[in-house]
């Protein structure tokens, strides 16, 4: 009995062994498979890794186009023109629509607009080389192979665009992809300071605190300074540097003209001499009603809903707090010099609309006043009440391009130059009066519906213009946008 059960047990180990042996083998069959598998996959995971990369290029290449709508200096001169706003009129600036909302592209995908092919020397070097092709870590993965831009796909649109990038890779890889493009409506601003009123008073120390570089005031009322020799003189031979005009001896500049539509007064003429002086020649009196002062106008309701969609958008109290988009009743608010301050440079805040008290068109009895006391601050702010600028810092050191020379918006003679002390960069447009308690310096533009006044003794806003406003160029602000939901791999 007991050599049968040996016997027994000595065929079950067998089996259990034999089992074994078996799932070894199929085991190592699968794992022999599997390895065989993964070895003949290896292509396909590549090339599934190219396409994405290729894909993800080809969106990168859209995005850079639409800077070289926003930033004239990434595009060769070449080219630059193309890009830039070709329709509009005197009345409202330059426009990418002619009156009837007509996109100025109206070419097809066979006959585009603007083709630029990297199998062209010319075109290859500005895709692909600096500054307007792909830099750093992109150009090392890929290229930038092709562009085409030609009219929208619906009416109201800019146009439709389509590039194409290839990557460097282990399995070189091409993709086009297509998007359509839009354009915010914003009007351009083609002067350095404008008021809806007069500058200055009769009072001594209320004379105007504007002070102007490279730009146009336009005055739709009188201007009123101390002496004759506060008004700028327009010439050629005027330094183009970034100096205030206290540092200098006279006050001279090569692109400030005067529109004022009633009278010059100096308040402490020479004697003997008139408080209405003989006027330079870049000084244009007596403008209206005719031919009129031209003021470029940011209406209320256009400008509100182009924040609300692209923007910032707050409600200004009467304690001068802030409220954000939807807040309730309850809300506490936050104060302006928590929210209107730039850290660096490039930190811009985009468009900030400051609303009404009652968030109704401006009234005289709706406006609030909003205090901007950064040290710097970079912004589109557009402010439906009054502003009073105390600036608690030296402000920055900004790098600037003058305007043109040649009274164009060629690139080649702007000159580059350094403004130290800058608080604003940007536009600052208010529906009321702009109050000067502390001295401020700006880089960009000022407009005021009423006046620009100074608070204290000797304080003054001194503004250097930038002529890319005059283009609807705003830094911070897409004025040309990829359409949401228009994206198609082709």
């Amino acid at each position: 009995m007991r050599r049968e059960a040996r016997l027994q047990q000595g065929r079950m180990d067998g089996h259990v062994l034999q089992g074994t042996l078996i799932l070894i083998v199929i085991l190592s069959l699968l794992g022999l498979t599997s390895l065989y598998l993964a070895g003949q996959d290896v292509p396909g995971i590549v090339a599934m890794k190219e396409e994405t990369v290729a894909e993800e290029l080809a969106g990168s290449a859209a995005d850079l186009v639409v800077g070289w709508f926003h930033d004239p200096g990434s595009t060769p001169a070449s080219v630059a023109g193309l890009f830039g706003k070709r329709q509009g009129d005197l009345a409202n600036g330059p426009s990418f629509f002619d009156m009837a909302r007509r996109s100025q592209f109206i070419g097809t995908a066979d006959r585009p607009d603007i083709l630029l092919d990297a199998n062209q020397a010319t075109d290859n070097s500005f895709l692909n080389g600096p500054p307007s092709g792909f830099s750093g870590s992109l150009r090392e993965i890929g290229r930038f192979t092709k562009l085409k831009l030609y009219g929208p796909a619906r009416p109201g649109l800019l146009g439709t665009m389509e590039v194409t990038a290839t990557t460097v890779g282990f399995k070189p890889t091409a993709r086009t992809v297509q998007v359509q493009l839009g354009a915010i409506s914003i009007p351009a601003v083609r002067a350095a300071v404008q008021v809806g009123r007069g500058l200055g008073t009769l009072q001594t120390g209320g004379e105007s605190p504007v002070r102007v570089h490279w730009g146009d005031q336009r005055i739709m009322s009188d201007l009123i300074v101390r002496r004759i020799e506060d008004v700028v003189t327009k010439t050629t031979a005027a330094p183009v540097t970034g100096q205030p005009y206290d540092h200098l001896e006279q006050s001279l500049d090569r692109w400030t003209d005067y529109w004022i539509g009633g009278e010059l007064t100096v308040t402490v003429p020479p004697p003997g001499q008139s408080i209405h002086p003989i006027v330079p020649q870049n000084v244009h009196l007596h403008q209206f009603p005719s031919p009129g002062v031209r003021l470029d106008q940011w209406e209320y309701d256009s400008v509100k809903q182009t924040a609300l969609r692209h923007g910032t958008y707050y409600r200004l109290d009467r304690d001068g707090v802030l409220h954000r988009q939807g807040a309730s009743e309850g809300d506490q608010g936050v104060a302006p010099s928590e929210v209107l301050l730039s850290q660096t440079i490039g930190d811009h805040r985009g468009l900030v609309f400051i609303d009404t008290v009652d968030g109704e068109p401006p009234r005289a009895d709706n406006l609030g006043t909003l205090v901007i006391d950064a040290d710097y601050l970079e912004a589109v702010l557009v402010v439906q009440g009054h502003v009073l600028l105390k600036p608690q810092g030296a402000g920055r050191s900004v790098p600037a391009l003058s305007p043109s020379q040649d009274g164009t918006s060629s690139l080649g003679t702007r000159i580059p130059v350094q403004l130290s002390g800058i608080h604003f960069q940007g536009l600052l447009w208010a529906a009321g009066t702009v109050t000067v308690e502390r001295s401020t310096r700006l880089f960009g533009a000022v407009g005021a519906g009423e006046t620009v006044v100074a608070a204290g003794s000797g304080a003054t806003v001194e503004v250097w213009y930038n002529a890319d406003l005059a283009q609807g160029l705003f830094r911070g602000l897409p004025v040309v946008y990829r359409v949401p939901g228009t994206w198609r791999l082709l």
